[in-house]
């Protein structure tokens, strides 16, 4: 499994709860595009209706073999989930978010992304998340 893109801040911004792993509407050249690893999660969130989810602001730069006139990075991507996943999305609880995680090669050989709830953390939250993983570092470097 190849990672193209992973979306750290998010990370370290959300407590992640429920992952799930949906496939991407492409365009063979946004494809090359990935596998060349010209993508970026930064910036990038989900949006979750009853006809479906897509994936906003997700930049996948143009292939440059691949002549695209009028060709937007940042267009608006569909996101291939089935209807138990979009009601499971759809139902959760107040104060979830849902965010991109990171964007890889599926076993086929197809480009997915994982998506999670997740949970927005408090400045005092970051701060024990940082400790914790420098405790984890440490014992790491010990070993």
């Amino acid at each position: 499994m190849k990672i193209f893109a992973d979306n750290k801040r998010a990370r370290f911004d959300y407590e992640l709860t429920d992952v799930f792993t949906a496939g991407l509407v492409l365009s063979g050249p946004e494809v090359k595009a990935i596998k060349q690893g010209n993508v970026s999660l930064t910036g990038a969130y989900v949006a979750v209706s009853a006809a479906g989810a897509s994936l906003i602001n997700c930049h996948i730069g143009p292939y440059k073999y691949a002549s695209q006139p009028g060709y937007q990075p940042t267009q608006t991507r569909q996101l291939l989930l089935n209807k138990a996943e979009i009601n499971r999305l759809l139902g959760k609880e107040k104060g979830l978010t849902v965010v991109p995680v990171e964007i890889f090669q599926g076993t086929r050989g197809l480009i997915k992304i994982k998506i999670a709830l997740a949970k927005p953390r408090k400045k005092t939250d970051k701060r024990e998340y940082i400790k914790k993983r420098e405790a984890q570092k440490e014992i790491r470097e010990l070993t």
